[in-house]
């Protein structure tokens, strides 16, 4: 009797965890995508709204605001003299229009890339409960269609970047765009290495803002009709000391998009197994969980970096440990779990918070912004001038 009676306790007790499991490590909600082919369903056909909601569909907004945020603090991070002094409104890397251009012609490059990944993949997006509803495989959109915008996207995206920042910007936001739609792509479907092959896309954009601000202080000025002049531009802009700061924040992207990825595909691992997706959660958890953790470590030495080398202050090492060291304890709780036990959620949504926060920490710790806002309240122009003869 008391032995029936513990039984029953149990299972009990067996059903509760199973549900809570259940519950921790539930499928992360629908992307912005599916939540807008939705509004776009339920939207009068041929209205100006479902065509609105239909084409942002296409450009996976969430993702692409992700994307721009990365590319214009990157460039607000870059070094730039007689910031907030007295001519700070001519400092040519604070031109509004720059990064006007910087930011429209990312977002458009960004919008075609992710319109031609959705154009190659509607057959398996209909396999997955995150993507099953976005435009092309609920017809809300044709592939001519959705293949004339990605065309129009990325010549436009190209052509502002080229025109309006500079050749370099303009192509890395091309060569992106290639990489993600016809590299990354279709290698998610063949090895799982496709997630090293998107760190880089991820990686890019970070250039691409660096680059838009340090071609304000380039020496050369290229020119389409002067190949040799583009060649010398991107050598000036990315393979100089000056340009390291910008490989270290792209360095910090590649790193966070393991822990991130593996962490959000968790959830979902079997449907993208069912999908025909070779992606490292379905096929190797514990090594997914390592690499998670091996890369939120790579943060520390990363943030250390940028003060090593004068794009922040060292206020910015110990800020920044403290949020790297949230992500990298959810990043051990998820790989001594092996990802059970709710850690992959933990570890999605530190990974989340954790990117903002360390670009706006980059930002507010910028190398001598608060001695420069110091001097610049006090009216201190003689200590500004000495210092920019300083740095020249």
């Amino acid at each position: 009797m008391a032995l029936s009676r513990q039984r029953r306790v149990e299972r009990k007790r067996l059903k509760a965890a199973a549900v809570a499991e259940e519950t921790i490590d539930a499928p992360l909600p629908p992307d912005a995508s599916s939540t807008l082919s939705r509004s776009a369903a339920a939207a009068p056909a041929k209205s100006l709204r479902r065509a609105i909601s239909t084409y942002l569909a296409l450009s996976k907004p969430r993702l692409a605001f992700l994307i721009v945020l990365t590319t214009t603090a990157t460039y607000s991070i870059y070094p730039v003299p007689a910031l907030l002094t007295h001519a700070a409104t001519d400092a040519p890397s604070l031109s509004t229009l720059t990064l006007l251009y910087l930011t429209s012609g990312t977002f458009l490059a960004i919008a075609s890339a992710n319109t031609l990944n959705m154009l190659f993949e509607p057959a398996y997006d209909a396999k997955m409960s995150r993507t099953r509803n976005r435009p092309l495989v609920r017809g809300l959109v044709s592939k001519r269609s959705a293949l004339l915008f990605a065309i129009a996207t990325g010549v436009l995206g190209t052509a502002l970047l080229w025109e309006g920042v500079n050749p370099t910007t303009a192509i890395l936001g091309a060569s992106n765009i290639a990489l993600y739609a016809f590299a990354y792509t279709p290698l998610k479907r063949v090895h799982p290495v496709n997630t090293w092959v998107g760190a880089v896309v991820g990686a890019i954009p970070p250039l691409m803002g660096w680059c838009a601000a340090a071609s304000q202080y380039s020496t050369t000025n290229a020119s389409l009709s002067d190949p040799a002049s583009i060649w010398t531009e991107a050598q000036e802009l990315l393979f100089t000391e000056q340009a390291v700061g910008g490989w270290l924040i792209a360095a910090l992207l590649f790193a966070w998009q393991f822990p991130h990825f593996f962490a959000l595909s968790h959830a979902v691992r079997h449907e993208y197994a069912n999908a025909g997706y070779k992606m490292l959660t379905s096929t190797n958890i514990p090594m997914a969980a390592r690499v998670s953790l091996r890369y939120s470590l790579v943060m520390f030495p990363i943030c250390a970096g940028l003060s090593y080398y004068n794009v922040t202050d060292q206020g910015f090492v110990v800020t920044s440990s403290v949020i790297n060291g949230w992500m990298a304890r959810e990043a051990f709780r998820f790989w001594w779990h092996n990802a059970e036990k709710g850690s992959a959620r933990a570890l999605f949504w530190a990974s989340v918070w954790q990117l903002p926060i360390v670009l706006v920490l980059a930002m507010l710790h910028k190398k001598g912004l608060w001695e420069r806002v110091w001097r610049s309240i006090n009216g201190d122009i003689e200590g500004e001038i000495d210092e920019m003869y300083e740095d020249d």
